[in-house]
Parts: structure tokens; C-alpha cells; sequence
């Protein structure tokens, strides 16, 4: 089944064409059935498939076919294992395509700007190069069963708060070395079928008619061919869209938009050629979704289960495990275990809004325990939203009576389900005040307090030293449960790191202030320090630092090299370490290459993530890692000059556990490439006395008549202040023997 999109677009009338930019209705592509065009479905992700079935409801409402619901972004991303992420994304391509959906409308890459976000749960780290390997790896997974993806939201959608409204305001160096690589990284190695722009504005102008992002950046830069989709609902001005890049619009809006786009054409208002170029590429995504239409495929349902509880458990993160009694409480011996906290039996599993899926079937910690570890009595602790009636205070009575006979507590907090959702942001950054004063109460009968959490973002934690060991666990999916006791009992050693620092207080966190914004803008004012990148070039302490996780054993580093090849814009630098497993238990490490530039003429962060990889190791067992850096691992984005540039002088490469456990770092002298841009007669001195050409011209007339002093010559303080001086200034006061006819000439000259 098939039909050749050429000839097809040829034939479409114009208003034909118009109508295939629009959705048919929610969920479903415009037809043309007169040329054998059949109506496709998109679907929900991303975590897993929401195929709505009984209503057209995006967020969450309705029901929706049973499927896999594996674990959130945030646990996923956690596992740092992108062999892993693609298993679980060829599951979700496998059952997206059985059930005759062609895209699954994910993965989200949007960079975590603040805990607070909403929507986090949904979003893959702080750092967009996490965020970006982990979604190409998704894409690739889920794309390699023959259906496609929506990468979303593109771009700088970083809060629920206003979020069909606001204006981010950030600068463009900022968007290019934060907010958009992720983006970028998935485009250009996993080639998306499709791209969702996001709800808002930037910078003043919707992300629908962005015609820098849509077309410039995405297309012309990034080489995206595929489909532009928005959100739904995000078009305001569906002729302003289409000229912007935008291809297609959802969901349907009835006639009234279609008829604005036929009009534009026929008054000269909107060139026909780019209607024809969306039209053109919804027909090659419907194209090439039909081979998957003939050959569904089945879908093992039970696999893709024990697929969810391995991801999820290679998702959990040990943050802390001291010893108590000469020991660390985890894993669990069995013996004498008390459970407690009302999480354990009604699992917190994914986050509200449209990414909800019906799960096939649904793991509670509680009876995952007891099947390995016998019937462990259980008390709740505390009332949760939607779970069970009860008091608090007699609750928490019963909890600390059963902890003082109990040889181990394992309490069981997270957030409530209505604290994370799509469509708002978070009211706080910690734990409910029941939890907390449950928390409290039980460390002070017992030492032996192991807490599990279950949020969907990064929580407070002033309480974290009333607890010996903290296992994060995120929202793991319907098989979180299971993966839990996997995790706490020993049956699977954690592995799990963090992608976003845990901050000890909401004051600390980089977009404190300026979050979500203030009447329609929220500005970015922070720039490239965001996340670890705030954290460590602040030297602010931190609960748990980005990259931080805890198992069973220990890692050893040494043998850590660099070496240099080529400069500038070609330069590569080669490095090798060598990882050990000192412990006797076998363990994953993830091993972290960072990158800090000593000698750097702007703002730049202390360190910043450039590669990782996961290794897995049996005890006493040693691997060499390679890595090798690009020109655009050393780069920055050069306001001026507009694009990437490496800028010479020395490099530390470091090597370490988590952003603030670097075990290794070997220095490397860089070559640069020329920086000067054009000068102007606004250009300062110490601008054109740095540019070769520049220089040439300048010097000769800044010598002194014989006799005075010079430049050579001037004091420190007075020499500093002369270089920051515009020429203009220079030639103003005299300084120099030409004026602004011969400045103009001079300008010229030093750009031909």
C-alpha cells in the first residue's frame, strides 16, 4: 500500500491542500479519499501509548486503550543507559504499531530550568546532553518499527505556568548552548518523523511562527526533513504559521482556518510553493506510515512488563546508605522489616495530564516485598489524595509504635499526584507535612530508617539525614513497584544517577525570582547557568549534586590521559581512564567527562558535561574507556560572530561520579581560531589592536610625536582604561591624528 506523493500533491486542489494542513479532528489526519489519501492516527506518549478510544480528550480524561506504561523521562533518564532507553523505545514502537497509531506523539527533551516545572516528569534532565542521548535513543527505538515520532516542545517550553501565553526571553547564546542542543542532537542523528513546537512564545513571537526556530534553525542549519506539527491548540494565526515553517496543525479547528489559508493564497498574501511544501510533507508522513498499517505486529505483553521493571530499576537512584550498626541498611536482610507509608500499597507510578497512560497491569511495592521477603507487616503512616480515609495523627501514632519494634523501617514518601501535572506548575518544593512529620517521628525511635521516594522531579530534602539510606525512585512505571524491592532487596544493584541537582532550599535554584514570570514574560536571566552549571560555578552546597548515585559496591579511576589532535575548528582531543569495580559485589558505574576551560574570555561554567557512558563491571573486574571531544565539545556560541568558536588556551578535562566526585583531571593546551569580527568605528581599542588587519592600521597612529610617552608607556590603570575606549572616542579626543572621515576609511579598509 502506497502512493507516490508527487504526482498526488499535483492533483490537490487548493483548498484540498489547505485542509491537509489541519487535523481532521483530534487525533486524526485529514483524508483525501478521492485520491486514496487514508486519515492516520497520532497518539499520546511518551512514556507510553494513550490511544483514546472513547472520547477525543487530551488530557487524560477519557478512556484509552490498556498499554505498557514504563517509566517516566526522569526515571528513564536516570539510568544513563542508552542501549536500555532503545529496548524500551522499540516496546513503545511495537505497540504504537500495533495498534495502528503512526506517531506516538514524544520524546519530550525540554531542558529542567526549574524543580518546579510541572511537567518534569515528562522531561529527561537539567544538562542537554543527557537529554539529548537519551531522546535520540528513544527516537531511534521507537522509529525502528515504522512508526515515527513528535519530538516536543520545541522550544524553551520550561513551565506549565501561562504556558499557551508567555514569552521566554533569553538570549541567543544561551538558547544555542542550553536550550537547544538537545533538540538539535535528536534531529540530526535520529532524524524525528515529526517536530511539536511548543505553546509559547519566544522572544515575543509564538514558537507556531517562529520562522528562525521553524525554519532557519531547524531546517536550514539542522537538515530536519520531516514534519513540522503543533502543539494543540498553539496556532493562533494558521496563514502566519505556514509561512513561518509549520506544516501542520492540530488538532482540527473546523473550516474557518482552512479557508483564511486559500484566501491568502489567492490575494497573494501567503506563496502557494509553501503550501504546497506542507502539504507535500504531510503526504510523505502518511506515506510512510502505511508499510506498518499492512504488518501490525503483536505485542508481548508480558515482556514488554519485565522490560518496564528492569528500566525502572536501573532508574532508581541510591542517594545515601550509611552504615548503622557497622553496616549500610541496603540492601535488606529480610529480617525484622517494617513498611511503612500508604506509597507502598497505592503507588505513585506516573505524572497528570495528557502523557496518562492504562497501564496492562500494576506493580505495588508492598506486594513486591512481601513476595521476596515474607509477610512484612505494614502500616500507612500517613493519608494520601484518592488513597484510603483515615487520621493523620493516629496514623502516625501507629507508625512510630510499629517502628520501635521493628529491626528496619522502610517508609515510603513522594509527592501527591495533584502536586505534578501538565497544565500547571508545582505549589512546592518539598514533601507534604504529614510525610515529613511521619519521617521525623520515626527517626526518633529508630536509626534504622530507610526512605523511598516516588516524585516526578527533584524534591527538598532538610530532612534527609533523619534517614540512614534514601533510594529516588521517580515515577517508575507500572512495573516501579516490582523494580523497588528488586532494587531495595539486592536482587538488582542500583545504577541509577542524577540528572538534575537536588537543591537544599527552592532560594537556591538558578531561576529563583525570575519563575514562571511576570505579566506575559518570563525572563532567562540566569543564561548558561543552569542546573549543576549554577550549582558549581556559584560554589553554592547542594543536598545531592548532578550525576550523584550510590550501589553496592565501589568504583576505582586512574590511567586518566588527553591528548591533542589538530586546532580550532578541526581540533579533536582523545581521552582515555580506566574504571575498576574495588568491591565484591558486581555494579554499574557511569562514567562522566566533563570540560572546563581556564583561560575562557567569557562567562562560562566550571565544568560542563560533554560525555558519559554506563560500564558494568564484576568484582575486581577493570575496563579502559575512550572518549573522543569535537571542536564543538571545546566550543562557545560567539555573540558577535554568530556561530560556534573554540577559543585557544588551556582546557581541564575531567573525569569523575558526579559533577562534584571528579576523580581524575589531565589539562590540554588548545589552539584556537581567529575570533575578531568586522570592527566598527564603535570597535575598542584593545578590539583593533587583537584583529590583523585592524592592528596594521591602528598602531602607526597611535604612536606618540617623539619625545611623549606612548601606550608602552602608560600606567596600568590608564592603559586598561585606554583599551576599553571605542576608536570614535579616541579620534574625539584627539588621541589620534585622523577624524571620522578617515576613522570611516579606516573601517573600511580593515573589513575589505
Amino acid at each position: 500500500m502506497g502512493f507516490d506523493v508527487e504526482r498526488v500533491l499535483s492533483e490537490l486542489t487548493l483548498e484540498e491542500k489547505a485542509a491537509l494542513t489541519s487535523g481532521a479532528d483530534f487525533w486524526h489526519l485529514e483524508p483525501v479519499e478521492r485520491l486514496g489519501i487514508p486519515s492516520i492516527m497520532v497518539a499520546d506518549g511518551p512514556h507510553g501509548l494513550r490511544k483514546q478510544t472513547t472520547s477525543s480528550d487530551h488530557l487524560g480524561l477519557g478512556e484509552a486503550e490498556p498499554a505498557t506504561c514504563f517509566p517516566t523521562a526522569a526515571a528513564l533518564g536516570s539510568t544513563w543507559d542508552v542501549d536500555l532507553v532503545r529496548r524500551v523505545g522499540e516496546a513503545l514502537g511495537r505497540e504504537t504499531r500495533a495498534q495502528d497509531v503512526a506517531v506516538l506523539l514524544g520524546p519530550g527533551v525540554n531542558i529542567k530550568r526549574s524543580p518546579l516545572c510541572g511537567r518534569n516528569f515528562e522531561y529527561v534532565s537539567e544538562d542537554p546532553v543527557v537529554s539529548g542521548e537519551v531522546g535520540a535513543a528513544l527516537v531511534e527505538g521507537i522509529q525502528s518499527q515504522g512508526v515515527g515520532t513528535s519530538l516536543k516542545h520545541y522550544a524553551v517550553n520550561n513551565q506549565e505556568t501561562d504556558r499557551l501565553r508567555v514569552s521566554a526571553d533569553v538570549d541567543e547564546r544561551t538558547l544555542r548552548e542550553i536550550y537547544l542542543p538537545a533538540f538539535e542532537r535528536v534531529v540530526t542523528r535520529a532524524r524525528p518523523w515529526t517536530v511539536m513546537c511548543a505553546y509559547n512564545k519566544v522572544n515575543g513571537t509564538y514558537a507556531s511562527e517562529h520562522h528562525w526556530l521553524l525554519t532557519r534553525v531547524l531546517r536550514d542549519e539542522w537538515g530536519f526533513d520531516g514534519l513540522v506539527v503543533s502543539d494543540w491548540g498553539a496556532v493562533h494565526d494558521r496563514v502566519a504559521a505556514l509561512a513561518a515553517g509549520l506544516d501542520l496543525q492540530m488538532p482540527g479547528a473546523g473550516p474557518r482556518p482552512d479557508e483564511q489559508v486559500v484566501a491568502a493564497v489567492r490575494e497573494g498574501r501567503l506563496d502557494e510553493a509553501l503550501l504546497d511544501q506542507a502539504a507535500r510533507r504531510v503526504l510523505h508522513l502518511v506515506a510512510r506510515s502505511l508499510p506498518a498499517r499492512d504488518e501490525p505486529g503483536e505485542v508481548d505483553v508480558d515482556a514488554h512488563h519485565a522490560l518496564a521493571r528492569e528500566a525502572a530499576a536501573a532508574g532508581c537512584v541510591l542517594l545515601r546508605n550509611e552504615p548503622v550498626d557497622g553496616a549500610p541498611l541496603l540492601p535488606l536482610t529480610g529480617e525484622d522489616v517494617l513498611v511503612v507509608g500508604e506509597l507502598a500499597r497505592t503507588p505513585r507510578y506516573q505524572g497528570a495530564g495528557s502523557s496518562q497512560v492504562n497501564p496492562t497491569r500494576l506493580d505495588d511495592a508492598l506486594t513486591s516485598l512481601r513476595r521476596t521477603l515474607g509477610d512484612v507487616p505494614f502500616t500507612p503512616g500517613y493519608t494520601l489524595e484518592n488513597g484510603p480515609t483515615g487520621d493523620d495523627a493516629s496514623l502516625l501514632e501507629a507508625a512510630v509504635a510499629a517502628a520501635g519494634r521493628a529491626g528496619t523501617v522502610v517508609a515510603f514518601l513522594g509527592l501527591p499526584a495533584s502536586d505534578e501535572s501538565e497544565g500547571y506548575d508545582r505549589p512546592r518544593l518539598g514533601l507534604p507535612d504529614n510525610q515529613v512529620a511521619l519521617l521525623h517521628a520515626l527517626s526518633a525511635v529508630t536509626p534504622r530508617v530507610v526512605v523511598v521516594l516516588a516524585n516526578g522531579s527533584a524534591v527538598d530534602m532538610p530532612w534527609r539525614d533523619d534517614a540512614a539510606a534514601i533510594l529516588e525512585t521517580w515515577l517508575g512505571g507500572q512495573a516501579g513497584g516490582s523494580a523497588v524491592a528488586d532494587v531495595l532487596t539486592g536482587a538488582v544493584a542500583p545504577a541509577g544517577r542524577l540528572t538534575e541537582t537536588i537543591p537544599l532550599r527552592l532560594e537556591d535554584t538558578p531561576a529563583f525570582g525570575a519563575f514562571p514570570g511576570e505579566h506575559g514574560h518570563v525572563r532567562y536571566g540566569e543564561g548558561v547557568l543552569v542546573g549543576y552549571r549554577w550549582y558549581d560555578t556559584r560554589k553554592l552546597d547542594v543536598a545531592f549534586p548532578f550525576g550523584h548515585g550510590l550501589t553496592y559496591t565501589r568504583f576505582g579511576y586512574d590511567d586518566v590521559a588527553a591528548a591533542v589532535r589538530g586546532a580550532g575548528a578541526d581540533v579533536t582531543v582523545d581521552v582515555r581512564v580506566r574504571v575498576t569495580n574495588l568491591g565484591e559485589r558486581a555494579g554499574a558505574e557511569v562514567v562522566q567527562l566533563y570540560v572546563r576551560d581556564l583561560e575562557a574570555s567569557v562567562v562560562r561554567p566550571v565544568r560542563e558535561l560533554k560525555a558519559f557512558a554506563k560500564v558494568a563491571l564484576e568484582p575486581g573486574e577493570s575496563r579502559e574507556l575512550a572518549f573522543t571531544l569535537a571542536p564543538r565539545d571545546l566550543a562557545y556560541w560567539h555573540r558577535g560572530l554568530g556561530r560556534w568558536v573554540v577559543e585557544g588556551g588551556t582546557f581541564a578535562i575531567e573525569v569523575g561520579a558526579s559533577s562534584r566526585d571528579v576523580r581524575g583531571t589531565v589539562e590540554v593546551d588548545v589552539v584556537g581560531e581567529p575570533l575578531w569580527g568586522a570592527l566598527t568605528e564603535m570597535s575598542t581599542i584593545a578590539e583593533w589592536l587583537e584583529h590583523p588587519v585592524g592592528a596594521a592600521l591602528l598602531a602607526p597612529l597611535l604612536e606618540p610625536p617623539p619625545g611623549e610617552p606612548g601606550l608602552d608607556d602608560l600606567d596600568p590603570s590608564t592603559l586598561a582604561m585606554m583599551l576599553q575606549m571605542p576608536a570614535r572616542a579616541v579620534v574625539d579626543t584627539g588621541f589620534a591624528p585622523i577624524d571620522h572621515d578617515g576613522l570611516a576609511d579606516l573601517v573600511a579598509r580593515a573589513n575589505a
